[in-house]
């Protein structure tokens, strides 16, 4: 007993050592005017009491763009939840830049998100959109049931991209496997999101005293099975890593903005009440359904979408990038290995950008013919990423998000469940890798008969 004492005594006293060394390097540079200015830190701990329950928030006046530093800063930032017995080097989102990511990337953009396919593909988003709007109005039941219309948007992402992989469905609402799936692939997210101790105390990474790590991964790899033929170049294990992460992050930032973009339009009745005329207006009398060719006719709706991803982005601040190199930035050095969070929460709610940013307002977006797009392009909007590490899923997003929403909008009337005024409504925000609402939202749908 007094061994391991003496053992734990001298390893304590190394590290205080240690975070000294480091301390007095950090304060050096800090002096040369070399290092980005930031809050107060403390000794060994850093900045790890600021950051409080929601970093988006804490960071939101950090924020800096990246535009001239793509590669340097393509890297990867991987918190120890995330690495699950190494998969995270087979993945396309928190694989560190190289010749092994450029093949997953490839593989993405040549085989899953490639125009031809996703055009050829528009009748099965139609199949699956169609079928939500009928699980709704089931579980609805003639406008005298809420629901939880997060369930029915994750449905119908999941189904859609298993089918987009596979060619045929797991889930429907009343599966036993769709609700365990729902539970689990939400915790990945939110767990994913969430650093570990070991990530701001590497000490004690093999400690691992939060024992959130790898569950996760292996409950989704089981549910899925083998069912990939698996490329040359890549092992089973890459595989089932690929197919792991389009299911988790295919639906979960689907679910997640069209959450959203319904409880504000809930919240904003004057907003709801124009997309829907301008919907009913465009497609007609009832009986009638959205398709993708009317999209580009309805502006206000595709102006929501924008609002939505402007206030509620489904990764407040993307993947944590990682410099490969030291850089400079700003006129600021930048050490190698240094991690380098985008909060684009905060960018999408700056004043010196957006007119009054708090206020949901998608108007906004058909004010000026040049408004900014989500595409990777305009840096003061870029919800889906930009660069080498922008979301390959975007081409998907574009014709999922307008038509699901629009369907939903267009099929049923909408009132708060339980008799909850819109000012009493909870905005509140839960962090995880995606910034999701902390309470669901419960809605009652009532089928649309006409005016």
């Amino acid at each position: 007993m007094d061994y391991e004492i003496l053992g734990i005594t001298i390893a304590l006293l190394a590290w205080v050592a240690w975070a000294m060394v480091m301390d007095h390097r950090h304060r050096h540079l800090e002096e040369l005017g070399q290092l980005p200015t930031g809050p107060r830190w403390w000794h060994v701990v850093g900045n790890i009491f600021q950051l409080g329950w929601s970093p988006h928030e804490s960071f939101a006046k950090l924020s800096q763009m990246l535009k001239n530093h793509d590669v340097v800063l393509a890297g990867r930032k991987i918190y120890e939840a995330m690495k699950g017995d190494y998969g995270n080097a087979c993945s396309l989102i928190t694989a560190q830049y190289g010749p092994h990511w450029c093949m997953l990337r490839r593989l993405r953009t040549t085989e899953f998100f490639v125009t031809s396919r996703l055009d050829a593909m528009r009748g099965v988003r139609s199949r699956y959109i169609d079928r939500m709007v009928q699980f709704v109005e089931d579980a609805g039941a003639g406008g005298t049931k809420s629901i939880d219309v997060r369930r029915f948007f994750f449905l119908m992402a999941f189904n859609l991209i298993e089918n987009l992989m596979f060619l045929k469905d797991l889930l429907d609402p009343k599966s036993e496997k769709g609700a365990k799936f729902f539970y689990h692939a939400g915790k990945v997210m939110e767990f994913a999101g969430k650093p570990n101790v070991a990530d701001f105390l590497p000490l004690l990474r093999w400690l691992d005293p939060q024992e959130k790590r790898n569950d996760f991964l292996d409950v989704l790899l089981e549910f899925r099975g083998d069912g990939v033929d698996e490329p040359a170049t890549f092992s089973s294990r890459t595989i089932n890593v690929i197919v792991f992460e389009m299911f988790t992050a295919g639906t979960d930032t689907t679910t997640s903005t069209l959450e959203w973009a319904m409880m504000k339009l809930l919240h904003n009745p004057e907003k709801l009440r124009k997309v829907q005329d301008e919907l009913r207006s465009t497609i007609g009398v009832p009986n009638k359904k959205l398709e993708e060719k009317d999209i580009e006719n309805l502006p206000y709706l595709k102006a929501v979408i924008k609002e939505t991803l402007r206030l509620h982005p489904p990764l407040p601040f993307l993947v944590p990038h990682m410099a490969m190199d030291s850089c400079k930035m700003l006129g600021y050095y930048i050490p190698k290995e240094t991690q380098v969070l985008v909060n684009i929460w905060a960018i999408g709610r700056d004043l010196d950008t957006w007119k009054e940013p708090l206020v949901f307002k998608p108007e906004r977006f058909l004010m000026d013919p040049n408004a900014a797009d989500y595409k990777g392009q305009h840096f003061e909007f870029i919800p889906f990423g930009f660069g080498r590490r922008m979301c390959p899923a975007l081409p998907l997003a574009s014709h999922v998000l307008p038509l699901a929403l629009g369907s939903l909008l267009y099929s049923f009337d909408w009132v708060l469940a339980n008799g909850v005024k819109t000012e009493d409504m909870d905005m509140s925000e839960r962090m995880g890798i995606t910034l999701k609402k902390s309470v669901p939202l419960k809605a009652i749908p009532i089928p649309y008969k006409g005016y």
